[in-house]
């Protein structure tokens, strides 16, 4: 187990939730599910926790209830190599959601993402800075960030 795990709290959903990421992400696995008992205070039967792994990250998810939302503040970054990859994860994680600006979108559960292509962290850290400054506004402009958009601001 990690030392730190993410823990997401879902507006009683969570089932739901996990069967949605297991058609995104390929390696997805559940590791483990707590049910309600009698005692409550969720219905006996319901999911009250459950771990899961997406491509390597363990989370936990709860189902806590409507009390507390998603926002902007906590992200997680799907790292890309190639356009494919990002339209695959844009697509599947927007379905439902909706998209935000530079790479940046919320999943139907309210869930931010931050769909990224590794060669714009490497562009926009180039010692380079007018090469570095033309990625930047490029990618302000971009809702989807698209990697031939981000090499020809490079490029200049």
């Amino acid at each position: 187990m990690n030392k730190i795990t993410p823990f997401l709290w879902f507006d009683n959903n969570l089932e739901e939730a996990m069967e949605f990421y297991q058609t995104v992400f390929k390696n997805f696995s559940v590791n483990n599910v707590l049910r309600y008992s009698k005692a409550g205070p969720g219905p006996e039967g319901a999911v009250m926790t459950a771990s899961f792994t997406l491509n390597s990250q363990e989370f936990t998810g709860m189902n806590g209830g409507p009390q507390y939302k998603f926002n902007e503040a906590v992200s997680f970054v799907v790292d890309c190599q190639t356009q494919e990859e990002v339209d695959y994860y844009w697509e599947k994680l927007t379905a439902g959601g909706q998209e935000v600006a530079c790479g940046w979108l919320k999943d139907k559960f309210g869930l931010a993402w931050q769909v990224t292509p590794s060669v714009l962290i490497k562009y926009l850290g180039d010692n380079d800075k007018e090469k570095a400054g033309r990625v930047m506004q490029a990618m302000m402009q971009m809702v989807k960030l698209d990697i031939k958009g981000i090499e020809d601001a490079y490029n200049g």
